[in-house]
């Protein structure tokens, strides 16, 4: 791979944005960058630490369901996120039509560990 100056991507960017104003599409478009970095083992290697906020958030309508267990059902509760517990899910009862409209009613799901093992069995 060869180095790409900040101009060149820059100038790309701009073609992108402006071809994707040009041609409307009725659906979200995205843009992806993955920068690889030579040599550099991230589990030796501490050297870039912290985090970066994007200028706009990705998808600000997002919402997500923790599936916990105790603990991680307090602090879903504290933090005033959407969860189920393990009673719950037992609720659902395999019912198809529950299980689904559960699931098109939040766009992701965070699960505990202990509970994951278990959702295949809960929800079938």
């Amino acid at each position: 791979m060869s180095k790409i100056s900040t101009d060149r991507l820059r100038e790309v960017i701009a073609n992108i944005l402006q071809a994707s104003k040009d041609k409307k599409r009725k659906f979200l478009e995205t843009i992806e960058l993955q920068a690889v970095l030579k040599n550099y083992d991230t589990n030796k290697d501490k050297r870039f630490a912290g985090s970066i906020k994007l200028p706009s958030v990705p998808r600000p309508n997002m919402s997500v369901c923790v599936l916990g267990d105790a603990y991680h059902v307090g602090e879903a509760e504290k933090n005033m996120v959407p969860f189920m517990d393990v009673e719950g899910l037992k609720s659902l009862n395999k019912d198809k039509k529950k299980v689904k409209k559960l699931a098109n009613k939040y766009d992701a799901f965070l699960a505990s560990q202990t509970v994951m093992k278990q959702i295949p069995r809960l929800l079938g």
